[in-house]
């Protein structure tokens, strides 16, 4: 028997990419080579952007449950308290942005959140199945696990991680540097004497400095610090030990004790990507990829959205509705974030390991721009408007950005969001104005399966359209200016793929993802 995809790896990417896969009907096999799920919190905190993928997903709501949004940062310098702060304290949601912070949850969770979600599609993470080796053809891949088995899969994905046993049998190259002389050591543990209602960070006047971040749900705390180094000046081997000297001799808070550690680990800098994502059938993501420095928290958060780009081009080559070029634009769209992921993160290394210098300054320094704010770079972004005429204001809004929420009310009358729209699998046509409305009803007809269509009035009491846009937000977030109509595609990934009032433009559109063949 042959699975449409075989994922490797069951950390978030993976995850990520089965769910989305699962979900538009394709056959979908994940392998993980621990034996069981780990329990550390690793990367700890999702980004709003991510926020909005895991809605569409089907998991925000569990995610806030199990997480926080608001923990102030704690300083200490030498030993003494300097301030309280809030890095997104003046952040406030807004019509087109519902989620203004981010959330810190343990990765653990995260993949637990995952895993319960991708089992309500009947889909179960295979524990301890190490894939050793793979070869593809002209029809499908061929991968081999550690105890023998053949498994024969349409396409392979390896989301397993910074040490990809399938990039490795892949040969790409993976470019970048190691510092080993940068490092940190990085743990979950218990502490007998300190609050929880905040981000402990002690800094001193010798550079040095320990954080201890309560994760919630759980009793620990991630602890983080430079580590203890031998003779010649490597590192030493974490333990219970050394992060007790480390603490007591930076925090200098007599009295706790730490203790139950359930994670201990040496991280080290290391920036390196692939020159390519893909190769035939083969696909790579998450920290196969790409890795980074710890800053910002963009490993798990990059991680997810490249499954969220991928899954719904790799679904439509699955079940054989796209042409293989579609995969093409998973590299084309993915492959300049990753650069870019890696020359912020690498920046806000820098700039943390300058403001624990300073009193009063420390890891708020290290807040990270918005990711996920579109491509507009890439070929699957169609025009803005071929007529010439003033469709969307592209100040606004551009094919390629991110498709912005805004609160309506349906055809009764019920509140609805659009991203509770989008969350279906397909295409979304957006018909502003009652001159499209023929059109959006005879395009969704045209290509059922592929296409949503919703008409959208000016919140009008007498209007037979599918959306009210009660309160004007959908418009002013789409650029669009009443009364002029206008024709918003939207892409199974909430990107924005066309703007137009032309219905010929949208077919045009549709047709070449369909067959897809790369833009002129």
């Amino acid at each position: 028997m042959t699975d449409d995809v075989l994922v490797v790896g069951a950390g978030p990417t993976g995850l990520t990419l089965a769910i989305e896969l699962a979900r538009r009907g394709v056959g979908v096999r994940i392998v993980d080579a621990a034996p069981a799920p780990h329990r550390e919190s690793r990367g700890k905190g999702l980004q709003p952007r991510t926020l909005e993928v895991l809605e569409d997903v089907g998991v925000t709501e569990r995610v806030l449950a199990a997480g926080t949004t608001r923990l102030p940062f704690r300083k200490y310098f030498d030993g003494a308290h300097v301030k309280d702060t809030d890095p997104s304290a003046d952040a406030v949601p807004t019509p087109g942005a519902p989620y203004e912070r981010g959330v810190l949850i343990g990765q653990w969770q995260v993949e637990q959140i995952l895993r319960e979600r991708l089992a309500e599609f009947g889909v179960g993470v295979e524990p301890g199945r190490e894939v050793t080796g793979f070869e593809q053809d002209a029809d499908g891949v061929t991968a081999v696990l550690a105890d023998g088995e053949r498994v024969r899969a349409g396409c392979l994905v390896g989301c397993d991680g910074g040490r990809s046993r399938v990039r490795g049998a892949l040969g790409v190259r993976f470019d970048g540097t190691t510092e080993p002389e940068q490092s940190m050591v990085v743990g979950d543990v218990e502490a007998e004497g300190i609050g929880r209602d905040a981000w402990h960070q002690w800094f001193t006047s010798d550079g040095g400095g320990v954080m201890l971040c309560p994760m919630p749900g759980t009793d620990s705390f991630q602890f983080q610090a430079g580590p203890e180094l031998d003779a010649d000046g490597e590192p030493l081997p974490p333990s219970l030990e050394s992060f007790q000297r480390i603490f007591d001799r930076h925090a200098r808070v007599p009295g706790v004790t730490l203790t139950n550690p359930t994670w201990l680990s040496v991280w080290r800098v290391n920036v390196r990507m692939v020159d390519r994502m893909r190769v035939g059938r083969v696909l790579l993501a998450g920290d196969a990829a790409h890795v980074h420095p710890i800053a910002g928290g963009l490993g798990m958060n990059t991680g997810i959205q490249d499954a969220y780009n991928l899954g719904w081009k790799l679904a439509l080559a699955a079940t054989g509705q796209a042409g293989p070029g579609l995969l093409d634009t998973y590299e084309e769209e993915r492959l300049p974030v990753a650069a870019w992921t890696l020359g912020i993160s690498t920046d806000l290394y820098a700039r943390v390991l300058e403001a624990v210098k300073e009193p009063g300054t420390g890891v708020e320094a290290a807040a990270p721009p918005p990711m996920g704010t579109g491509y507009p770079w890439s070929s699957l972004a169609g025009v803005a408007d071929p007529s010439g005429g003033s469709v969307g204001d592209p100040a606004v809004l551009r094919p390629g950005d991110r498709a912005p929420d805004a609160p309506c009310l349906d055809a009764s009358g019920h509140p609805v969001r659009l991203f509770q729209v989008y969350a279906d699998p397909r295409f979304t046509l957006l018909g502003f104005g009652a001159e499209v409305a023929d059109a959006v009803g005879k395009l969704a007809a045209e290509h059922d399966g592929l296409l949503q269509g919703f008409t959208v009035d000016d919140g009008a009491s007498d209007s037979l359209a599918d959306l009210h846009d009660h309160e004007g937000h959908a418009r002013r977030v789409y650029g669009v200016t009443a009364p002029a109509p206008a024709l918003v595609l939207v892409r199974p990934d909430n990107h924005v793929a066309l703007i137009t009032r032309d219905p010929a433009e949208v077919t045009a559109y549709l047709a070449r993802i369909v067959t897809f063949t790369p833009k002129e």
